[in-house]
């Protein structure tokens, strides 16, 4: 290959610095690829900070038993081993690779190709994408696109990927969604990733569909059929909890209701019936944060259930 042109970084993140190359390949043909270089001394001060963070977690163990139930040091280590696989850029192209596969159907998402050939542990070469970010509503107004339709993908996007594939990019600011000229959502940046296994997605979906159907016996039953709360408790006294955070919300508007709010609130009263927090959730939690803020900035009259049911019903059925 020959690189005909390298631009000065285009992004800059606290790991890695994103240019712009024109590419030369022998049979003359040219590509233009967006080229990711780690930034040297990264993983030295990610060790330092993880030490810190383990610590901590330590400290908080030991002074308050209690918090032991938010599973401190559990946490930490999920965050560990995903900035671990954030530091190989060829994990991050597997981590595009298989989102592309799983989405190659999805008619409103895609996601750019990897350069296998060009990739390494320190460097990520990737298909470069023209498009404009999402948090610019005022050209994605003036380019013709619909910021509605936009906003309504975004949540759908992340639930299917969550909920039907178990696989989902979790870090979708808006840095890092675009819309192209077609005006379908394309993500970048595929360092942190969340799974969750087919027990965690049912109880989410589950979850979800229980409170757009007002049944708070089903979502109760769902946490004790999960082992999320230990059996000595009564499922109608956790419904009655359950019910306490879900009837206020049918009282609102439907684009006032915070999805993410509703969790959070959710997993708060859990404490009362001894729930230890789910790691595996961690992820799901805070993406979930931040997918509905970009969805609203998009579209702040979006009623989050009505976008989240039929890719609920589908996959439950």
């Amino acid at each position: 290959h020959l690189f005909v042109s390298f631009s000065p970084p285009i992004a800059a993140a606290s790991i890695a610095q994103v240019h712009k190359a024109h590419i030369l390949d022998l049979d003359g043909t040219e590509r233009v690829l967006a080229i990711k270089i780690m930034r040297p001394g990264v993983r030295e001060r990610f060790q330092r900070d993880l030490q810190v963070m383990r610590f901590m977690a330590r400290v908080v163990h030991a002074l308050s038993p209690k918090a032991e139930r938010l599973r401190p040091r559990d946490v930490v280590e999920i965050l560990a081993r995903s900035v671990m696989m954030e530091m190989d850029f060829r994990l991050e192209a597997a981590a595009m690779s298989e989102l592309a596969q799983n989405t190659r159907d999805d008619a409103d998402f895609r996601v750019p190709k990897p350069d296998w050939e060009l990739t390494a542990r320190d460097v990520l070469a990737s298909e470069w994408i023209e498009g404009i970010r999402l948090n610019d509503r005022a050209a994605i107004v003036a380019a013709g696109h619909d910021p509605k339709a936009l906003g309504l993908a975004v949540i759908q996007s992340f639930l299917r990927q969550a909920i039907r594939d178990g696989f989902f990019h979790a870090d979708m600011h808006p840095g890092n969604l675009f819309v192209d000229a077609s005006g379908t959502l394309v993500a970048v940046d595929f360092g942190i990733m969340g799974r969750l296994g087919m027990m965690e997605r049912r109880f989410l979906a589950e979850i979800l569909l229980g409170f757009i159907l007002r049944d708070y016996k089903r979502v109760a039953q769902v946490h004790f059929e999960a082992g999320y709360v230990p059996a000595h408790h009564s499922v109608d006294d956790f419904a009655q909890a359950i019910r306490a955070i879900g009837e206020p919300i049918h009282q609102r508007k439907a684009d006032e209701i915070s999805m993410a709010k509703v969790l959070t609130l959710l997993f708060d009263i859990t404490a009362l019936f001894d729930m230890s927090t789910r790691t595996e959730l961690v992820m799901l939690q805070k993406t979930m944060v931040v997918v509905e803020g970009v969805a609203r900035s998009l579209d702040p009259q979006l009623d989050m259930w009505t976008g989240a049911e039929p890719v609920v019903r589908s996959w439950i059925a």
